[in-house]
């Protein structure tokens, strides 16, 4: 799994909508929590076709894939950018095809640049980049996936965490181990998305993501 189609379901903007989602994560967080959602109302962007579909489903944010080695992800009501930051969400695997690839993105740009945090239920992981000229570039294991005992062959779910921070530290964690770790400082703040991404030989992905949060990394 190497180069993948992509597909961008950006949320609907609105200043009542933005208002109402932030009154609703203060609710739920707490006061040192930047973003909080668990999903129980219809923030993210959604959207269906012939390939994918993001939809709102049991009180969390369910992503189906029906296209081989297809890539969609899904943005948070605001769009802000965010620099320094720890991010975790619960990833539900709906008997999902061991060869979907899920994760966080940050640091994104509006060029399609930036970061993601991938991980499979097969037990591969990736760390990688996007840039203006080049796609998928993985900053861990010589530029491949690679199998990690941390994360647990098939799970129901799996507790990803991320951190992106200032100084270009990246690292992974799964179920609060840490999984990997790189450093790159091609970029340093950005928007941040959820993703699916299906397997080059499998039309099939299905997974729901809930609890998500979102903290600052502590300045040393």
């Amino acid at each position: 799994m190497k180069r993948m189609n992509r597909k961008v379901f950006l949320a609907i903007a609105c200043l009542a909508l933005a208002a109402m989602s932030c009154q609703a994560l203060s609710n739920l967080g707490g006061s040192s929590a930047i973003l909080q959602d668990d999903f129980s109302s219809a923030d993210w962007g959604t959207g269906t076709d012939a390939d994918s579909s993001i939809e709102y489903a049991n009180n969390a944010l369910q992503m189906q894939v029906f296209t081989q080695n297809y890539f969609v992800w899904s943005t948070p009501p605001n769009a802000e950018n965010y620099e320094n930051i720890h991010m975790e969400v619960t990833v539900i695997n709906n008997n999902t095809d061991p060869t979907t690839a899920i994760g966080i993105m940050c640091h994104q740009q509006v060029t399609d640049s930036g970061y993601y945090f991938a991980i499979t239920p097969a037990g591969q992981y990736a760390i990688a980049k996007n840039t203006v000229t080049e796609k998928d570039i993985f900053l861990t294991n010589d530029n491949t996936w690679e199998y990690s005992d941390f994360i647990t062959a098939n799970a129901a779910s799996y507790r990803l965490g991320v951190d992106c921070g200032t100084d270009g530290t990246l690292t992974l964690y799964v179920d609060g181990q840490q999984v990997d770790s790189v450093t790159d400082t091609d970029f340093t703040n950005g928007g941040v998305a959820l993703f699916t991404w299906s397997g080059e030989d499998v039309a099939a992905a299905d997974v729901s993501f809930d609890d998500f949060i979102m903290t600052k990394i502590a300045q040393q």
